[in-house]
């Protein structure tokens, strides 16, 4: 169960945990964790995406490491067995990016919001400024699938193997290289032989996902099959947008494992 509604959630909120990920473009000028404290989600907890990244690494958003991500979830109370739903006040996609997180170490019970955030307040549905006390809980465990994420050697390779397709969620303007990058020293352009689906066409005007039949004919249309392989990899800017298709993907075709290039394009279009 990759998403779950709003009504399941009000009616379950005393049953699971949950994640609010909310994480703001830099230029929006907006506080993703001030806005939690004025209201969220009873009994949310809030995740920073680029606190819980790897620090190391030049490139943004990148996956920290096992040992880190275990004692992250120790302290927020979390053991195997929960089911964590997580939600957002932004555009899904940084839900969607914790939502791949905890899937590539291992959560087996882990759902996004659908809607998010934006569609649980339009339903007036309860919010509160309650920060829950949180105990933590020492024996977490992550099982790492590294299958999971691509690196840049494996993409390189793969455009002379073509073992698997990537589908890149930008616009189209900045996969085709006609819209500047959003961040300084990029070149524009695109990964050889990649494809283009901007992550938004996934969704509806409400952020909620697109069903199961419009999602089947969008990605049809794009790799130009009427098959859906399971050999597909997301790219995107920096490894964000990229799970709101590996999660749509999911959501049409039960044998794919959700997988991208974490570095994407910040890394891939880098000016050397």
């Amino acid at each position: 169960m990759n998403l779950v509604s709003t009504e399941w959630l009000n009616n379950n909120l005393n049953k699971v945990k949950i994640f609010d990920a909310s994480w703001h473009m830099p230029n929006s000028k907006r506080s993703a964790e001030k806005e939690y404290l004025e209201k969220h989600i009873p009994k949310a907890i809030f995740w920073d995406v680029d606190e819980h990244s790897n620090k190391d690494s030049s490139y943004p958003h990148m996956m920290p490491n096992s040992n880190y991500w275990a004692r992250m979830l120790w302290r927020f109370g979390i053991i195997n067995s929960d089911h964590i739903i997580v939600y957002d006040n932004s555009d899904i996609y940084s839900s969607c990016r914790l939502w791949f997180s905890l899937k590539y170490f291992g959560h087996e019970k882990v759902s996004v919001l659908d809607g998010g955030f934006q569609k649980w307040l339009k339903e007036k549905k309860s919010t509160t400024k309650k920060i829950e006390k949180v105990v933590q809980i020492d024996s977490y465990r992550t099982h790492e699938n590294i299958n999971l994420i691509k690196n840049k050697k494996q993409i390189d390779e793969n455009i002379f193997k073509k073992e698997f397709i990537i589908i890149d969620a930008r616009s189209r303007g900045r996969f085709e290289g006609s819209e500047p990058e959003p961040r300084k020293d990029l070149k524009g352009g695109s990964i050889p032989n990649s494809v283009c689906l901007p992550f938004k066409e996934c969704l509806n005007e409400d952020q909620s996902f697109k069903n199961k039949e419009q999602l089947s004919l969008k990605f049809k249309e794009v790799l130009g099959s009427k098959k859906l392989p399971i050999n597909l990899v997301f790219s995107c800017g920096s490894g964000i947008t990229a799970t709101v298709l590996s999660l749509a993907y999911s959501l049409i075709n039960d044998k794919y494992l959700p997988t991208i290039y974490d570095g994407s394009w910040a890394e891939y279009g880098k000016l050397k």
